[in-house]
């Protein structure tokens, strides 16, 4: 039986997907600068015995072809980069590059991939079609590694008719996984925001273009963009984290400059609110005296998850883990550029629980302090594998 197959295989493994993770986590690169990482991914590859080549600079991707006859392709993908963050972990592995650490998880992605290909290396006699091993850059900086990868043919030659990724989630146990089918995540945009006026006295202020006030008025007057054109049953979030009005407190500074980010899950609403914004901002601006600069990067479209997959692939997790060890996730307004596959094509993207509380693992991704629970490297290795042949089967 195929199952216990990779059960036994993702257990014999364990330890070497384990190392290859505390590798890669003491030595963390960050977005568009993993080359050292792609070396070792290349290595890990080449001791396989599979061909591989580069692509988007420090991308690589790898094809694994099942003895049995099929045309069916399915592509699994794994993002290599991470965080200018200061690890607070003392752990053997911690990292070992100042200001940089594994703080999202993408070294577990990694070592995960590499231990899925390794179960399917050995296990080609058993299934038709091929896998497509997508090995990515760049997931956590803009425009994206997903994006680089689709434009430079990842999804090309052969064409995947799937692909699927899965994310460390320091919510769920390890032990068990989370889906959800349809819209999961958010897409999202950088906002950059000078307003200029006069500045000067504080205690003249009939002199003066106040941008601190205008400010003020332009950050309030912009959640109505959110609280009154956008449909209520569509969730729409618009936060600034950076205000930066460098007076005194008798000086009336110049500009004020602001930095937010705005994330929706309906294409034609954020085109519109991209328009609103700016034209209410400058408007506003205009209107008291100042003027506005409102810029807008553009970044990840939203996730969604194509039904018949997520649903077939959630079946095929309970029938790895059971029932009782497969989650229904909520909406999650956080972003991933594996978005731009599943704009691109059918794609799951499910979540891996790496919780611990009795080891005080529960710390979230993006923090000095995140680390997994490493039992999750069986799950992950083993059940990636096992979705993968189930949907070439299908």
């Amino acid at each position: 039986m195929i199952k216990k197959k990779i059960q036994e295989l993702a257990k014999n493994i364990y330890n070497d997907v384990v190392a290859n993770r505390r590798h890669l986590h003491a030595n963390p690169e960050l977005s568009f600068h993993e080359v050292e990482t792609s070396v070792f991914v290349a290595r890990k590859l080449e001791e396989l015995g599979l061909e591989y080549h580069k692509m988007a600079d420090t991308g690589l991707v790898a094809l694994i072809k099942g003895d049995k006859p099929s045309e069916k392709v399915i592509a699994l993908r794994a993002d290599m980069d991470a965080l200018p963050i200061t690890e607070a972990n003392d752990v053997p592995y911690k990292s070992t590059t100042p200001g940089v650490m594994h703080a999202c998880g993408h070294d577990v992605h990694t070592s995960s991939l590499l231990g899925t290909a390794k179960i399917l290396s050995a296990l080609k006699s058993e299934f038709g079609g091929t896998v497509k091993l997508i090995f990515q850059p760049a997931e956590e900086k803009l425009p994206g590694g997903a994006s680089l990868m689709i434009k430079a043919g990842v999804l090309e030659n052969p064409k995947p008719q799937a692909v699927l990724g899965q994310h460390v989630m320091p919510l769920i146990d390890a032990g068990k996984v989370g889906f959800r089918s349809g819209k999961y995540m958010a897409s999202t945009d950088e906002l950059y925001v000078t307003v200029r006026g006069k500045g000067g006295h504080g205690a003249q202020p009939q002199q003066n273009v106040d941008p601190v006030i205008i400010t003020a008025h332009i950050l309030t007057a912009l959640q109505q963009v959110i609280s009154r054109f956008n449909d209520p049953k569509s969730p729409s979030v618009l936060s600034f984290g950076k205000v930066i009005a460098n007076g005194a407190t008798n000086v009336i500074p110049d500009e004020v400059y602001l930095e937010g980010t705005f994330r929706t899950m309906d294409e034609q609403w954020r085109e519109d609110a991209h328009k609103r914004m700016k034209k209410m901002a400058e408007g506003i601006a205009e209107s008291m005296g100042a003027s506005c600069e409102f810029n807008i990067m553009k970044g990840y479209p939203f996730l969604i998850n194509e039904e018949r997959l997520t649903a077939a692939a959630r079946t095929s997790a309970e029938e790895y883990l059971g029932k009782e060890n497969v989650l229904d996730l909520d909406i999650w307004m956080a972003a991933e550029d594996f978005a731009y596959y599943s704009q691109a094509a059918h794609s799951c993207f499910y979540r891996l629980g790496t919780r611990n509380e009795a080891r005080g693992i529960t710390s979230s991704v993006h923090t000095p302090t995140f680390d997994i629970d490493e039992t999750a490297l069986e799950v992950s290795t083993g059940l990636m594998a096992y979705l993968a042949v189930k949907e070439l089967g299908n």
